[in-house]
């Protein structure tokens, strides 16, 4: 369920307000004067969102970069048999 408290809850109801944040695990939305103002929640509930959106950002910009290079005609494609007689080349100690 979204809690959604007007900000005065803070300073007259912190007590209430922690509990929702760190036992529940639950973001509380505050208003003021009637409109959207901040969100509060945890810190380990924060630092989880954070990094959710950075790896997400990192896989977008390594597909994204994928995709410049498989459209670059200079790039050189290998089949799956080059790739995988390089690695098993490699994992046998062999100069490739």
């Amino acid at each position: 369920m979204i809690n959604i408290r007007p900000v005065s809850d803070l300073r007259n109801k912190y007590p209430e307000i922690e509990n929702l944040v760190l036992k529940e695990d639950e973001a509380v939305y505050l208003t003021k004067n009637g409109y959207g103002s901040m969100v509060v929640m945890s810190l380990e509930k924060y630092s989880k969102l954070i990094t959710d959106i950075e790896y997400e950002e990192y896989v977008e910009n390594a597909l994204e970069e994928s995709e410049r290079e498989a459209r670059d005609p200079n790039t050189r494609n290998y089949s799956h048999e080059e790739v995988f007689g390089q690695l098993r080349r490699k994992l046998n100690g062999e100069e490739i």
